[in-house]
């Protein structure tokens, strides 16, 4: 069997991704390598020494950490709309934070997705604002971390969502990249159905087949005794080769325990201050489950965060000296160039002295400072020269290793962090929202999975994006007799329920076996065919192409991307080694917004996309009709649910 690899280098480090079977082509791969990237980015920040450890234990326990976050990814990808798209898929209108003339410009807060009881919604953001994040930042046991941003998670999507004032938003890249750490932790399987009632207990004569997997080795309470074996034993096989069994014991010897759940994860997230953007600033992340599938999370800044912005200062203006440097800029002009190394002079050096109280070993920072200094300051040194760009490297490694000692050792993160939540704080924080939401459950959990698309005719799904905010909207693509059920009896409901139920026997009797999967479930008719019609439709965006229309079979898809205020607009083409397109591994349309907005200064640019999928037995002509309304009704102004 063919073998297909492909590999990326990011700065000093070279991403491989192999892949052994036909399943996976050059997207996929690709795509897989920028969210690894982005992954361990999110978990070390500026540094990627952390990424194999001296300890055996620390490093297991760190692969098979990656691995899941990898594995979660590619599972939700496949079952989840709002990865398939890459843009957070939330159940609450957006809301902005309130500004004051001297705070940095505030963004809104991540759109939301209109399924839910917008009151509801308006009432959580209310209890995280005044009750939850005021009386965790003002107990004593928060020993000095302060919450920023509050969410409640019910499986991927978000209930609400709640920031600090002066706190910079969150970006759409480091949510989703958030909620699949949370779903890693936490899995919750939104693609299955729930059981009905009647077969819950069951008592049919049909049972599913159990298998027993036979145990590696005799434990001693059934070595001793009696030989022959306990009534409700399971038969097992007794290896009794002395080889087998050391291989056996050094195996689970490598088996490391689960962390402790109520452990902060270092997480490094993009934020905005007044002086520019900073993109691995130091967080912590507490993720508190309150039932199976809802999930709160708290995101937190450690006392020592400004060494963070210190250190990423300092790195960019060695950085950009050496290259510089590099480029024959010597003397004068390699000095003074921004940000001028003369300026942070005497800022490094106070920074220097201000780590004494943090406990943290600088002396071969002191060193190798002073050795720059001597070459570069120095009226016998040889000045800003090619000389200096050895010296240039070996201050960015040893910047790097204080970062590494504030933010990425075992004794400054997780379980042994001297400055956390404490447990008490984290369990009172989980009792309150259970209390607040105990009665609305069951209700989020059934509406987070189940809801009717808008009355199109022969409009089969659609999804719709606002790129510039993060905004997603969807109808669900659990599709069963059953999901229609909460619609409740009566005249209105049954004729809802039967024009479901009808437009799904057309769509099994339409699709074509090849391109559908199991031909009797509409759910993965559906499915299937929305996955591979956004793949398509992102070929054809990174080939330039912004508006598709396109006849498969008995389906005809459209794709449209815009940008409001728009006159004439043509996507630049992307060449095939760029980053795949989407928001968590790079953000794609970030960059279409700023080069878009260059001709467009002072004014709010807007960037939306829209997929369609419509029986094809409709007409051309009623098709778009259906496309431009739609797209004109799911972005009014509105407070009401839409779907």
């Amino acid at each position: 069997m063919e073998t297909l690899g492909m590999s990326f280098t990011f700065d000093e480090c070279l991403y491989i991704a192999m892949s052994g079977d036909s399943e996976e082509g050059e997207d996929d791969l690709r795509r897989k390598i920028f969210v690894t990237k982005k992954m361990i980015d999110v978990l070390f920040g500026m540094t990627n020494d952390g990424l194999r450890p001296q300890d055996t234990e620390q490093r297991t326990r760190l692969w098979k950490h990656l691995q899941g976050l990898l594995e979660t990814y590619s599972r939700l990808r496949d079952s989840d709309q709002s990865f398939l798209v890459e843009v957070g898929q939330h159940q609450q209108h957006q809301q902005q934070q309130q500004c004051t003339g001297s705070e940095p410009p505030c963004r809104p807060l991540q759109a939301v997705e209109r399924l839910i009881h917008p009151t509801l919604c308006e009432q959580c953001i209310e209890f995280l604002e005044r009750r939850l994040v005021q009386q965790l930042n003002a107990s004593s046991e928060r020993a000095g971390e302060e919450v920023l941003h509050a969410f409640i998670l019910v499986h991927t999507k978000l209930l609400a969502f709640y920031s600090s004032r002066n706190t910079s938003t969150l970006s759409p890249s480091d949510l989703l990249a958030l909620i699949v750490m949370a779903q890693n932790m936490y899995r919750s399987d939104t693609d299955q159905e729930d059981p009905p009632p009647e077969d819950v207990g069951s008592v049919s004569g049909s049972c599913p087949e159990m298998f027993y997997t036979p145990e590696p080795s005799p434990t001693n309470s059934r070595s001793s005794g009696s030989d022959r074996p306990a009534r409700g034993d399971t038969p097992m096989f007794v290896f009794v080769d002395p080889d087998i069994q050391i291989a056996e014991d050094s195996l689970q010897t490598l088996e490391v325990p689960p962390p402790d759940p109520l452990a902060p994860r270092r997480v490094f997230l993009e934020v905005s201050l007044k002086d520019g953007p900073y993109p691995m600033m130091p967080h912590s992340m507490y993720c508190l489950p309150l039932w199976p599938g809802i999930t709160l999370v708290l995101l937190t800044k450690i006392p020592n965060s400004r060494v963070a912005v210190s250190v990423y200062v300092y790195l960019e203006a060695f950085d950009k000296l050496e290259k510089r440097l590099s480029e024959g800029q010597e003397g004068s002009a390699a000095a003074r160039a921004q940000p001028a190394i003369h300026d942070l002079r005497g800022k490094l050096d106070k920074f220097i002295k201000a780590l004494a109280p943090f406990d943290i070993q600088t002396s071969q920072l002191q060193n190798v400072w002073s050795e720059f200094k001597k070459r570069a300051f120095t009226r016998g040194g040889p000045g800003f020269t090619k000389e200096l760009i050895p010296w240039c490297k070996s201050m960015k490694t040893q910047l790097c290793g204080i970062y590494k000692q504030c933010f990425l050792n075992e004794a400054t993160r997780g379980a042994n962090a001297p400055q956390r939540l404490s447990p008490a704080l984290q369990e009172q924080a989980q009792t309150m929202v259970q209390e607040k939401l105990m009665d609305w459950k069951d209700f989020l959990l059934v509406k987070s999975k189940r809801n009717i698309t808008m009355d199109f005719p022969g409009l089969i799904h659609f999804i719709s994006v606002d790129r510039s905010t993060g905004q997603m909207i969807a109808p669900s693509l659990n599709i069963t007799e059953r999901s229609t059920s909460e619609l409740g009896k009566g005249p209105l409901a049954q004729f809802i329920r039967g024009k479901v139920m009808m437009m799904m026997m057309m769509m099994m009797m339409m699709s074509q076996p090849a391109t559908t999967g199991n031909r009797d479930d509409p759910t993965s008719v559906i499915a299937v065919t929305v996955w591979g019609l956004v793949k398509t439709m992102r070929q054809y965006l990174q080939k330039g192409y912004t508006t598709v229309t396109l006849r498969d079979g008995d389906f005809y898809f459209c794709y449209f991307l815009w940008f409001e205020n728009e006159t004439r607009w043509t996507c630049p083409v992307m060449s095939d080694d760029s980053a795949p397109i989407g928001m968590l591994a790079r953000d794609h349309y970030r960059k279409l917004l700023r080069f878009y907005s260059k001709n467009h200064q002072g004014e709010v640019v807007k960037c939306y996309e829209l997929f369609t999928m419509h029986l094809g037995v409709i007409p051309t002509e009623f098709i778009l009709q259906h496309c431009r309304q739609l797209a004109i009704k799911l972005w009014e102004p509105s407070r009401n649910p839409l779907l």
